[in-house]
């Protein structure tokens, strides 16, 4: 879609209501006022349509990022193109307008979590909006998200189990205390053990880049143990044979650890990497490397993301 078009699109959309369906695929950008701040999001309308209603995907990027970074970072646009599914990308808040950018996800991060927004409300504000614009399948909300983005999926899940039928977070453990879950929710969790930020064993991470602030992270085997136990799994997981990453990432591997099946028809799989950094498998490999280490697509996060999210869905 040329820029010249998405404009007369967007025009169309604000002027006649909730047109969205009506468009060509391609991006568009929406604001909406919750606790007295405007907030933002884009919304990709693939161009490949399965179901008379959307499914969601909500992408959530990591502390002191933006929507339109982590939607260039991560190439989920590329799958959902492909398999016909919507991805929101949502704006944190920060000091500054459109930068520095967190998500308040309980114990971490930044200004959102300083100032206790509100991003639960905001999220199912968001989702309330984009209803109005778009038909979208109420039972099949996703939410996934980078680093302190993938701390609020997991708040999401515990939080709003109502709204978001399953979670994948990549590189940030559950930050949300204390843990009191709403009902059992699938969980996918991406994460290298030689992150150097959010760190894969626990403890205090590094500075934030150009910053003295630092994070706490619990280990990710703790998160894992609790939504395991919560959802009443197996002990025992389904461990897969290591992937051996190629060109670019031939040191890296990533082994699939699946518990299930669970409670409900849940499951919890950990995708457990070794020699990659803290980023978004599949996404940009050279983004930001001196800060988040080395990228890796040993596996495409947004592919096993999808394959995922597409077996389950809120109801009975």
């Amino acid at each position: 879609m040329t820029g010249a078009a998405r404009v007369t699109g967007l025009m169309l959309l604000l002027a006649s209501g909730p047109c969205l369906a009506e468009l060509a695929s391609g991006d568009y950008s929406f604001t909406l006022k919750h606790q007295d701040r405007e907030r933002g999001y884009i919304v990709h309308l693939p161009s490949t349509r399965l179901t008379p209603d959307w499914p969601v995907v909500i992408n959530l990027h990591g502390g002191g990022g933006h929507a339109k970074a982590q939607q260039r970072y991560s190439h989920m646009d590329v799958v959902a193109d492909r398999e016909g599914f919507l991805v929101v990308y949502p704006n944190g808040t920060g000091p500054l307008a459109g930068r520095l950018l967190t998500w308040n996800a309980g114990t971490c991060c930044g200004w959102a979590q300083k100032n206790g927004v509100d991003d639960i409300g905001f999220i199912r504000a968001l989702v309330e909006d984009l209803a109005r614009r778009v038909p979208i399948d109420r039972e099949r909300i996703y939410a996934t998200g980078l680093s302190n983005g993938a701390m609020m999926s997991y708040r999401l899940a515990v939080e709003a189990p109502d709204l978001i039928a399953a979670i994948a977070p990549v590189a940030g453990a559950m930050v949300c205390v204390p843990f009191k879950a709403g009902r059992p929710i699938s969980i996918l969790h991406i994460q290298s053990v030689d992150d150097p930020r959010a760190l894969y064993a626990g403890g205090l991470g590094p500075p934030f880049p150009f910053t003295s602030v630092r994070v706490q992270h619990p280990p990710v085997a703790a998160t894992i143990s609790h939504w395991v136990e919560f959802d009443g799994c197996p002990r025992q997981p389904e461990v897969a044979p290591p992937l051996q990453g190629t060109g670019h990432s031939a040191k890296h591997t990533a082994t699939r650890i699946a518990y299930g099946p669970c409670r409900n028809g849940t499951e919890v799989v950990l995708w457990k990497l070794a020699d990659a950094g803290h980023v978004w498998p599949g996404g940009d490999i050279d983004y930001l490397t001196w800060a988040l280490g080395p990228g890796t697509d040993v596996i495409d996060a947004n592919a096993q993301m999808w394959r995922f999210f597409s077996r389950f869905h809120l109801g009975p």
